[in-house]
């Protein structure tokens, strides 16, 4: 029997969905190009189901998530019908967006409230992966203005680049910095070392919100 999804568990199938869409997006790369973009934007579209049925507790939360998800599935379908390119963009503006919410939408339910259990050290990773694809979602909106904004990257469709970027934003959130993609104008060297200062505080401020869990779990 599947176990129900509850406060207890919520961010381990968040999570899990999450940690699916990056390794769906390298694998979908052996795709045909026609089929890549379909297998894509249909792991996408499984993420979005469970990151509104993992976090349903917060009804305003819900209904924009709903919102967002439906948009996005509607710009979805325009575009590869219709083959307009420049939707492109709005689809990943609904994307950005819907990470966006949820990373404050978990954020809320995890730092500084109540004592630590497991569920919320697996929410804390949640957190950290959607860092990375929001900002993942921000590179590909440079290159769909400025193509040539990136060393090692060429001017495909965003779904083609996907796990690249993906690849680019944690090693860059880690501050491992390999050095195969780079970015060379201005702009997205500013975005690119704002990514660095955001996964260094982000740390400080998980070690700081399990600290004070506990230590006010200890005065409880």
């Amino acid at each position: 029997m599947t176990k129900k999804i509850n406060q207890e568990n919520n961010f381990y199938y968040m999570t899990c969905a999450l940690i699916g869409l990056l390794v769906s997006s390298s694998l979908v790369e052996v795709m045909p190009s026609g089929i890549l973009e379909y297998a894509l934007e249909g792991v996408i579209g499984v993420t979005f189901l469970i990151c509104i049925l993992s976090l349903r507790f917060d009804h305003r939360w819900k209904r924009f998530m709903q919102v967002l998800a439906l948009c996005w599935v509607i710009a979805s379908v325009l575009r590869l019908v219709l083959g307009i390119q420049e939707i492109d963009l709005l689809v990943l503006l609904i994307m950005f967006a819907f990470f966006w919410g949820t990373f404050k939408s978990i954020s809320r339910q995890i730092l500084f409230t109540g004592s630590v259990d497991g569920n919320k050290v697996v929410g804390s990773v949640a957190l950290f992966l959607l860092i990375g694809l929001m900002w993942t979602i921000a590179y590909l909106l440079i290159m769909e203005f400025a193509p040539n904004s990136f060393t090692g990257m060429g001017p495909l469709p965003w779904g083609e680049n996907f796990s690249q970027m993906a690849y680019f934003s944690f090693v860059t959130l880690t501050t491992l910095g390999y050095g195969d993609i780079s970015p060379i104008s201005s702009f997205s060297q500013v975005v690119v070392y704002m990514e660095a200062i955001a996964g260094v505080f982000y740390m400080a401020i998980v070690v700081a919100s399990l600290v004070s869990s506990n230590q006010g779990k200890k005065h409880g």
